[in-house]
């Protein structure tokens, strides 16, 4: 039988920090996985999560509600787009983004947080498999 799971941010599963500006809080449901993202004024993803994540552009596919604060994102194709409190937002692989204006931006991320800012050389054991890198970040 299936079993009612509650979690909290305050308490989150693992907390990843960023390379400055920001944290990511995840929680883990069985298969699942649920992020907060926190990216204070200043952060940018080209500066604060690209040595982590040693890829030329964040390669996750985000599903995201804005809770607070604003960003820019640009595409690798130059597509761009401005998310802001109350947004809702799918962003595919391939994007740089930057917090806007003086106030943090805070996000709850449903599809992209399983491996964001986790390093390269991280690696988790499943279920009696081998160990592998990270697909994304």
């Amino acid at each position: 039988m299936a079993h009612i799971s509650v979690k909290r941010f305050s308490t989150p599963d693992e907390t990843r920090p960023f390379a400055d500006k920001g944290h990511a809080e995840i929680l883990r449901f069985g298969e699942g996985v649920v992020g907060r993202g926190v990216f204070e004024p200043g952060w940018r993803w080209s500066s604060h999560v690209k040595p982590i994540a040693g890829t030329r552009s964040c390669q996750a596919t985000h599903s995201c509600y804005v809770v607070s604060g604003r960003m820019h994102l640009v595409m690798d194709d130059g597509e761009e787009a401005e998310m802001a409190a109350g947004d809702y937002v799918t962003i595919p692989p391939g994007h740089d983004a930057w917090t806007v204006g003086d106030e943090a931006c805070v996000v709850i991320d449903v599809a992209g947080m399983e491996h964001y800012a986790e390093g390269r050389t991280a690696s988790r054991t499943q279920q009696g498999a081998e160990a592998q890198p990270p697909a994304h970040h």
